[in-house]
C-alpha cells in the first residue's frame, strides 16, 4: 500500500505543480481559457474541442430579435498626449483609405446607421482608424460585428509574441505592449490560432518559432511598419521583413471568396469548433489603397466573416483567432503621458480590455502612431 501510495503521489503532485503553475501566470486570461490551454498544450486538444462544440450545440447563439440598443455613435478619440510632436516622414508608405463605401447591410431592411463609417480616432487631425457596425447575416440580427480601417500611411504595425504562443525566448519583442511605447499606443488586435492548430507558421526577426508554409495565409510586417495579407509564396522572408505570422488559408482572394469557404474538413478551417459554427470570429484583410481592415464579432460562421472583410473592401482577408477569450480589437486614448486607456471597439467582446498592458500568453498586435 506505502509503495502504491507512492506512485500515485508523483503525478498528483505533479498534476498540481503544472495545473498551478498555469493559473498563477501573469496575464489576465480567465481561469477556463487556462485551463482549456493547459489541456490542449498537454495532448488533450480534441477533448476539448469536442466540449466546446456540445457547448456551442446546446448553447447556440440567438435567432431574430434586434439589437439592444442602435448602432454607436463614436466620439473621435486622440491617438496620443502629445499632439505637437510631428508625425514621422512616411513617404514610402501607402495605406489611406480612399474610395470608403458604406458596408452593404448584411440583414434587411437595415438600422439606421448600419454599416457607415465613421472615425474612431485620430492623429494629427486626420482619421487613422475608422469604425462601422452591422449585423452579421440575417439570421443574427441581435447581434452587432464591429469593423476597422487603419489608415497605414499614420500608424505602424507591431508584432509581439505571446510567453505560450508561440512561446520560446530571444525574442526582440516583449510579451506585452512596454512602458515606453504607450504613449504611441493606439490600439491591439488579437493575432491566429495556436500554432498547432493554425496549419502555418512564425517567423520574426531572423528567428523561427514554427517553419512558414508555402500557400499559406500570411500577415506579413515590415521593417517600415506596414503590414499586408498575402497567400505566401515559400522562400526565407526578404530583408525589409521583420516578422511572417501565419493562419489558415485566405478567407477572401483577389476580391473573392475562398472557393472552399463551406468546406468541413479540418484540414481546411482549421480543427476548432467547425466553420460553420457561429461563434466569436475575428479576420485580418487588406484592401486595394492599402489600408487594413480588421472584422470582429459574435455569431460569424467562416463564410459570414469572410463575406463581411470583403464587403468592407479587403481583395485579401485571414482568419485570425476565434472564441470569446482571444478576439478583440481595442483602442486607446491617453488622459495623461504614459497613460494608455483601454476602449473596445464593441461593447460584448469578453477578454480583459487591459491584456496586452501586461504580459500576453497569445501573440498580438500593437498599433502605433507614426
Amino acid at each position: 500500500m506505502r509503495r502504491t501510495g507512492v506512485v500515485m503521489v508523483i503525478p498528483v503532485a505533479w498534476l498540481s505543480w503544472s495545473v498551478g503553475g498555469v493559473l498563477m501566470a501573469p496575464g489576465t486570461d480567465t481561469v477556463t481559457a487556462r485551463l482549456a490551454e493547459w489541456a490542449r498544450f498537454h495532448g488533450m486538444g480534441a477533448v476539448v474541442s469536442e466540449m466546446e462544440r456540445i457547448q456551442y450545440q446546446l448553447s447556440p447563439p440567438k435567432v431574430g430579435g434586434a439589437l439592444a440598443g442602435a448602432i454607436p455613435t463614436e466620439t473621435p478619440g486622440s491617438g496620443g498626449p502629445n499632439p505637437q510632436v510631428a508625425p514621422q516622414p512616411t513617404a514610402q508608405v501607402t495605406g489611406s483609405p480612399t474610395g470608403l463605401h458604406a458596408i452593404p447591410a448584411q440583414a434587411q431592411p437595415a438600422v439606421a446607421g448600419e454599416g457607415q463609417w465613421q472615425p474612431l480616432l485620430t492623429l494629427h487631425g486626420k482619421p487613422a482608424i475608422q469604425a462601422a457596425f452591422l449585423r452579421p447575416d440575417a439570421l443574427h440580427t441581435s447581434y452587432l460585428t464591429g469593423v476597422a480601417v487603419m489608415d497605414q500611411s499614420l500608424l505602424k504595425m507591431e508584432l509581439h509574441p505571446g510567453y505560450q504562443v508561440p512561446g520560446g525566448s530571444g525574442w526582440l519583442q516583449p510579451t506585452d505592449v512596454p512602458t515606453s511605447e504607450r504613449d504611441a499606443l493606439v490600439a491591439t488586435f488579437n493575432s491566429g490560432f495556436r500554432m498547432a492548430d493554425s496549419r502555418g507558421g512564425y517567423w520574426q526577426d531572423g528567428q523561427t518559432a514554427v517553419p512558414l508554409r508555402t500557400g499559406a495565409a500570411s500577415m506579413v510586417i515590415y521593417k517600415d511598419g506596414h503590414a499586408d495579407v498575402v497567400k505566401w509564396g515559400g522562400g526565407t522572408p526578404g530583408p525589409d521583413v521583420v516578422a511572417v505570422r501565419q493562419n489558415l488559408d485566405l478567407l477572401v482572394d483577389n476580391g473573392t471568396l475562398a472557393s472552399d469557404i463551406d468546406s468541413t474538413t479540418t484540414t481546411t478551417w482549421g480543427k476548432t469548433v467547425g466553420n460553420a459554427t457561429y461563434v466569436w470570429r475575428t479576420a485580418l484583410g487588406i484592401r486595394a489603397d492599402g489600408s487594413l481592415v480588421f472584422v470582429a464579432g459574435d455569431a460569424l460562421s467562416v463564410r459570414t466573416l469572410a463575406t463581411i472583410a470583403r464587403d468592407a473592401g479587403a481583395v485579401r482577408a485571414m482568419e485570425m483567432d476565434i472564441n470569446k477569450a482571444w478576439t478583440n480589437f481595442i483602442t486607446y486614448t491617453h488622459p495623461s503621458p504614459g497613460l494608455a486607456v483601454p476602449h473596445m471597439l464593441t461593447a460584448d467582446e469578453q477578454p480583459n480590455p487591459s491584456r496586452y498592458l501586461q504580459p500576453s500568453t497569445r501573440d498580438f498586435v500593437a498599433v502605433l502612431a507614426r
